[in-house]
C-alpha cells in the first residue's frame, strides 16, 4: 500500500465549508446574525487559499521525489 502524504487544498477547502456550514446553523438558530452577502467573497478568498495550499503541497511533494512536473513559469519541462 502506497503512503500518500496529506493533500493540504482539500483540508483547506473541507475547513472552509464546515465553517460555511456552522455559521449557517448559527444563523439558523437565531444565536448568530448575519448578511448572506459575505458568503460570496468568503468562498473565493477561502476557495483560493486551498488552491494555492494544493499548489504549494504538490511542488513541495515534487521537488522531495525528484520529480519535475512542471517549470518556474508554468509550462512543462522540455527534454
Amino acid at each position: 500500500m502506497a503512503v500518500r502524504g496529506t493533500d493540504w487544498g482539500s483540508v483547506v477547502a473541507g475547513l472552509l465549508f464546515v465553517g460555511l456550514a456552522v455559521a449557517f446553523v448559527l444563523r439558523g438558530t437565531g444565536d448568530w446574525s448575519f448578511s448572506v452577502w459575505w458568503v460570496l467573497p468568503v468562498l473565493v478568498v477561502g476557495l483560493s487559499l486551498a488552491a494555492v495550499a494544493r499548489r504549494l503541497s504538490r511542488r513541495t511533494a515534487a521537488a522531495e521525489t525528484g520529480r519535475v512536473t512542471e517549470t518556474d513559469d508554468g509550462t512543462a519541462p522540455k527534454d
